[in-house]
């Protein structure tokens, strides 16, 4: 079987199945692990699927990836960005509406901080469920079409609806980050971040170590535009990063 057809069956089996193991994927396609663990490295390096210890899972905007298989992955790892963003997101305490886009790293950060007496925007719905649990908030959803699988809202109508906002902090992640923009492997998602961070005033990033990693071909915003990126990254994979003049943090 051709690399590429193996990898095509991969991707229909991850589309149904949400996340396998190199194991459940070698039985599948009648492959030897060692085959299909290197095929998944190539197609990580792709930017087509995720690597967790033992197997994979699809990335958002190759196969609409399940915003409860992306917080399971790296669970740990954007937990830890959000306890560094929490550290420095105290000096804009002041801020009356906040943007959280649909990520499972800003989802891990929404759960951990007081929004209370703010209006909050979000076109994630499991963002939204989570914050419905806290007290003294105005939470507004936009409109437009849900996607099942990912809870996220999209489309040209939400688009509209977030151009008539004036926001005071957006907080967002990427699917990856190269030497110069953070990116997004979904045009559609690319698109409704461009606008939510043109009306907001401060832009937060918030990206775990394998953002780095990840080959994304839509393009959102460049890294210096964002007044902070918070990441759990190495002092020696920012080097460069923060040499550039970009403020981005990792403690």
């Amino acid at each position: 079987m051709f690399v590429n057809e193996r990898a095509s069956q991969i991707i229909e089996y991850l589309k149904v199945h949400k996340k396998a193991t190199i194991g459940e994927l070698s039985k599948a396609l009648f492959a030897s692990e060692s085959t299909v663990r290197r095929d998944l490295t190539e197609m990580q390096e792709a930017g087509l699927v995720a690597r967790y210890h033992g197997g994979a899972i699809l990335l958002e905007g190759v196969g609409e990836v399940s915003i409860f298989a992306r917080a399971e992955k790296d669970a740990e790892s954007k937990n830890h960005c959000a306890d560094i963003a929490i550290k420095h997101l105290s000096p804009f305490a002041a801020f009356n509406t906040v943007f959280i886009d649909n990520s499972s790293t800003c989802l891990a950060l929404a759960k951990k901080l007081d929004f209370s007496n703010k209006t909050v925007i979000t076109n994630g719905l499991q963002v939204a469920l989570a914050l419905s649990q806290k007290p003294d908030i105005q939470l507004i959803i936009p409109g437009g079409t849900v996607n099942a699988n990912t809870s996220a809202i999209m489309g040209s109508l939400t688009i509209r609806t977030l151009d008539m906002f004036n926001i005071d902090l957006m907080l967002s992640s990427c699917a990856g980050i190269d030497g110069v923009c953070a990116n997004e492997l979904s045009l559609e998602t690319a698109q409704l971040k461009q606008v939510a961070l043109s009306k907001s005033r401060y832009k937060l990033l918030v990206a775990t170590e394998n953002k780095f990693t990840v080959n994304a071909a839509h393009r959102v915003l460049p890294l210096d535009a964002y007044d902070c990126i918070v990441t759990d990254a190495d002092d020696k994979r920012l080097q460069a990063y923060r040499d550039s003049g970009i403020n981005i943090i990792n403690e």
